[in-house]
């Protein structure tokens, strides 16, 4: 994992270099590097984890030169299996990615299983070509504007060497959605490129061209596996084997797994365990509302693993802008903080882990799935009236904060139903109106929910898959890990996994009102029973607590007055809120509270 930027006709190229290596540093901390081409630089940051001796990028061959953020997980099969008679001079996997695009040029993505980002110079064609992986695991941001181009793995990097203005409309559908959507940015001209796409740069005229080579939803339309119970277990058995095995391979570095109280880390760490001895496994335990050290003891027990228990005294009223501001953008989702912390212990440890990612979003893990597969909905949206007059929940696990955010979610549709059933921040509470980009949004939402070829349980997940997944939670992994140069590997989010996973019917996910059924069944095979059941939960953090004590005089700095948030928020409302002067529960006012400081601490730092 690393850092990849460039760009073409800055005036200043030696400045804007420095720049973008200082910028990038702390994702590549092993080797800066950087090489130009006409008006043409491009720049890396290494952090070293396979062919540590000979990987060192840019990388050229003949008229070509390559730079990569990510791993090739299967590039040793690739090598055996289609680049025999290429003169490789390296065993990286960055040179195997190379020699793919010179024998399959675009077609070459059907034969990876990897996360990427990379960008490949034709000197003979004068081209850039640039991609990113399926599920859009490596960043990757582009700027375009008249003659000048840049791309870089975060958007600080960016900033670092553009006059970047602010994109209103866009910061204003975040505010609501709680994520930015696809390719929108908190900038004008500046662009994220989507999860499976490729773009296309003529050198000369800047003519560019974008092309998705993937897209979850083709998988979604094949038929469903008929396969019994038992066949559907050891096909996902089998693949998640291989998954787990191909990232451990790929480095030469030692890997360890995070290891919590849930199945999908747990599963991850048992079949890693048979991989590899004396694995070395972390849990943590931070002040909040759970403690999963005890769980997670079983797991590491059983499987001999060399476990450490890190306690995590979060300093947040210290550190609190340093993690926000790491993102470039304005980050809403509160358990950047956590993640934070555990990836800076984790460090001090390894350099490499495996994680759980996508196996929520992929095998349905969230209980606002069970209601798509029971038609609660139809049923919930007879009651729906009865919101305005019952009492508003105040504890988040209840059974009645279930049960009243399902009514008020019955009667929505489109981005409020979406909204309502994930985020849930200023739903009902406060009213955006509908800009350019939240019309987008809303389209691509309706566009989904009226697919005829999809289930509803299909269609959250497809949903889920594009924009929580890809617009909050792996970007939140992302940042939080290379901020300390912490690569995070997601087995689940491997090529396999992610068609497996949608070509698999509904009553694998969803079984009564059980969720991630066949990976529960299949962690029966593996797990202590205590852990099979044990409902998803993320890093549980004391966000109220948080904002009436240790965050409060801070909040108030910020967002008392004028604000410049409340370019987007009316102020009047902001300061109701704080005044608790508006009629919601504890939960939702802390939700909003914090999405309504987070944007305020970006905008006054930008």
């Amino acid at each position: 994992m690393c850092g990849i930027a460039g760009f073409i006709n800055l005036q200043d190229r030696n400045l804007a270099i420095e720049k973008l290596l200082q910028a990038l540093h702390h994702r590549g901390p092993d080797k800066q590097s950087h090489y130009s081409h006409d008006a043409l630089s491009l720049v890396h940051t290494r952090l070293a984890i396979q062919d540590i001796q000979h990987g060192h990028q840019p990388l050229h061959y003949q008229h070509y030169t390559i730079i990569l953020n990510g791993q090739i997980y299967n590039h040793l099969a690739l090598r055996k299996e289609y680049l025999r008679d290429f003169p490789f001079q390296t065993s990286s996997d960055t040179e195997t990615l190379l020699a793919m695009y010179i024998q399959f040029d675009k077609d070459l993505f059907q034969y990876l299983d990897g996360m990427f980002a990379f960008a490949i110079l034709d000197r003979n064609k004068n081209s850039l070509f640039l991609a990113r992986d399926r599920a859009g695991k490596k960043p990757l941001y582009y700027y375009k504007k008249n003659d000048r181009f840049a791309f870089a793995s975060e958007l600080n990097a960016l900033k670092a060497i553009l006059p970047l203005t602010l994109h209103h409309e866009a910061i204003k559908s975040l505010l609501r959605c709680g994520f930015f959507f696809k390719e929108h940015t908190p900038y004008h001209e500046v662009y994220e490129l989507n999860a499976g796409h490729y773009l296309s740069l003529d050198l000369t005229s800047l003519a560019l061209q974008k092309k998705s080579y993937f897209d979850l939803l083709e998988v979604y339309h094949q038929p469903k596996l008929e396969l019994s119970l038992p066949d559907a277990m050891a096909l996902t058995d089998q693949t998640l084997q291989t998954a787990v095995k191909n990232r451990l391979m790929s480095s030469e570095l030692e890997v360890g797994a995070f290891l919590s109280g849930g199945i999908d880390s747990n599963l991850i760490v048992a079949l890693a365990a048979q991989e590899q001895s004396r694995l070395k496994t972390f849990t943590v335990k931070f002040p909040g509302e759970y403690d999963e050290t005890s769980l997670a003891k079983l797991t590491a027990a059983r499987y001999r693993t060399e476990h450490t228990e890190i306690e995590i005294a979060m300093d947040v009223e210290q550190d609190l802008e340093k993690i926000l501001l790491n993102y470039g953008e304005p980050f809403l989702d509160s358990s950047a903080i956590p993640s934070y912390y555990v990836a800076k212990e984790a460090k001090k440890h390894v350099t490499v882990v495996l994680n759980g990612d996508g196996a929520d979003e992929l095998f349905a893990g969230y209980r606002r799935y069970v209601p798509l597969t029971k038609r609660w909905i139809e049923w919930a949206r007879t009651f729906a009236f009865l919101t305005a007059i019952l009492p508003k929940p105040h504890h988040k696990k209840s059974k009645y904060n279930y049960f009243y955010r399902l009514l008020a979610m019955s009667s929505k549709q489109g981005l409020d139903f979406y909204t309502s059933a994930t985020v849930d921040a200023f739903n009902d509470s406060y009213t955006f109106p509908l800009n350019a980009i939240d019309d987008q949004l809303d389209g691509f939402i309706h566009q989904v929910q009226g697919d005829p070829h999809l289930s509803a349980l299909d269609k959250m997940l497809y949903l889920d898959f594009n924009l929580l997944l890809f617009g909050d939670l792996l970007v939140k992994m992302d940042i939080a890990t290379m901020a300390h140069a912490l690569e995070a590997r997601s087995p689940f989010l491997s090529r396999d996994m992610l068609r497996l996973s949608a070509q698999l019917p509904d009553h694998y996910k969803i079984k009564g009102t059980a969720t991630k059924f066949i990976l529960r069944q299949l962690a029966k095979q593996y797990l202590p029973l205590e852990l099979i059941n044990q409902p998803k939960r993320g890093f549980e953090i004391p966000l109220k607590s948080w904002l009436n004590h240790e965050l409060k005089t801070k909040m108030h700095a910020y967002l008392e007055g004028t604000p410049k948030v409340s370019d987007y928020v009316a102020p009047s409302f902001i300061q109701n809120l704080l005044q608790r002067k508006v009629p919601i529960s504890d939960e939702k006012r802390a939700k909003m509270l914090w999405s309504l400081l987070a944007t305020e601490i970006w905008l006054q730092h930008n």
